[in-house]
């Protein structure tokens, strides 16, 4: 007896529920995520809900699709929704430094914000420091649920995580940002904001005064100053980083959130998705399934593959017997094998995957011929993750 497959996602029971207040999509970079928010965002709001999709650097064009011609990170309504049912869509791309700045604002007072905002060590760290992008991806995941709890603005958040190397990134952000601010170099840094100048003066007659003396050597004088002008002036704010990032990662573990892990049907997507299944289920978090994206299907499934291959090369043997050129139907019998190839390779992952986790729902999407790049486009992936 065979093991029985897993259950499929159910799309449309998670989008229905009332409690369901934030779907976060989640997995490694490249599978598809985006897309699958969108979609979960539409087939949302057509049925009836209030949502609102915060997406993190989507391609152009399914950008333009959604009404985001340019990076915003003010949420807006999307065009050509069907609101006949009562729900509507407003969407967003997280602009990871205006979301520092805005936190920056609203957690410091006017001087010290200032004097923030126009470090040159801020300004580089806001933009490219590592696990920014995921920690502000929180930190606005938290002001959106913030501000529909209080205005009533949406009752479904859907989030697309940062398209990180790893799908661990984004939960291990908040994690990462604490140890970043309790770090020795960080502590040794804010030395002498905290101990006034005498102190620090004792403190670095013991070999701080050599440390800092190599790091200037090494990253120059005034990059150093910077660093330290930052440290000093965050200092009061540092607190608030690891309150707010508690917060957020409470409301993570809510009955109300549901994580929907996203990956392609390739070995090391899958590799993944199995890592941050595990890691939801040893923290206790929602996980509502696992969607697998793109997956190849086969057109005329009823041919196998080596007999697509056989057939193409007993034409190709006549037509050169005959001194021809090979026909048309042997190059599309070829692309029918070679595809029926790519088609066992994602079933093998697939079926394995689901072996391992028998218990996780599972749903795949199949590969389309082209890029979701509109409504329609986006219709439809919801309606393949709803079975329809």
């Amino acid at each position: 007896m065979s093991p029985r497959r897993p259950d499929p996602v159910d799309v449309d029971r998670l989008l229905d529920d009332p409690g369901t207040g934030i779907i976060v999509c989640c997995g490694s970079g490249g599978v598809g995520k985006t897309t699958t928010a969108a979609a979960l965002g539409i087939r949302a709001a057509e049925r009836g809900r209030r949502v609102v999709v915060l997406t993190i650097d989507p391609a152009r064009r399914l950008a333009q699709s959604l009404g985001l011609t340019e990076l915003d990170n003010t949420p807006r309504p999307v065009a050509g929704v069907d609101t006949s049912a009562g729900g509507s869509l407003d969407a967003m791309m997280l602009d990871m430094k205006r979301t520092f700045d805005e936190v920056v604002l609203a957690h410091s007072t006017p001087d010290k914000a200032a004097q923030i905002l126009e470090n040159p060590f801020y300004q580089a760290v806001s933009s490219s420091f590592a696990g920014t992008q995921e920690y502000m991806a929180m930190e606005k995941l938290g002001q959106l649920r913030a501000q529909a709890d209080r205005e009533g603005t949406w009752d479904l958040v859907v989030v697309d995580t940062p398209p990180s190397r790893s799908a661990l990134d984004f939960l291990d952000a908040p994690k990462r940002l604490g140890s970043f601010l309790d770090g020795r170099f960080i502590r040794l840094l804010m030395a002498p904001a905290k101990a006034g100048s005498r102190a620090y003066m004792r403190v670095f007659a013991f070999g701080a005064n050599l440390a800092a003396t190599t790091l200037s050597r090494v990253l120059g004088g005034q990059f150093l100053a910077d660093v330290q002008n930052f440290v000093a002036a965050l200092d009061t704010m540092f607190g608030g980083f690891r309150e707010r990032a508690d917060v957020t990662y409470a409301l993570l573990k809510e009955p109300s959130t549901s994580f929907v892990v996203v990956a392609a049907p390739e070995r090391d997507a899958l590799r993944e998705a199995t890592y941050f299944v595990d890691r939801l289920e040893s923290e206790g978090m929602p996980l509502t399934g696992v969607v697998v994206n793109r997956v190849q299907q086969l057109a005329a499934p009823g041919i196998s593959g080596s007999r697509a291959a056989a057939a193409a090369e007993q034409l190709e043997d006549r037509e050169a017997a005959a001194g021809g050129r090979p026909a048309l139907t042997s190059a599309l019998l070829r692309l029918h094998a070679d595809l029926a190839q790519i088609v066992s390779r994602h079933e093998g992952h697939v079926r394995r995957f689901a072996l391992s986790h028998p218990a996780v729902p599972l749903s795949t999407v199949p590969a389309s011929s082209t890029d979701i790049h509109d409504l329609p486009g986006l219709r439809e992936v919801g309606a393949a993750l709803a079975r329809e």
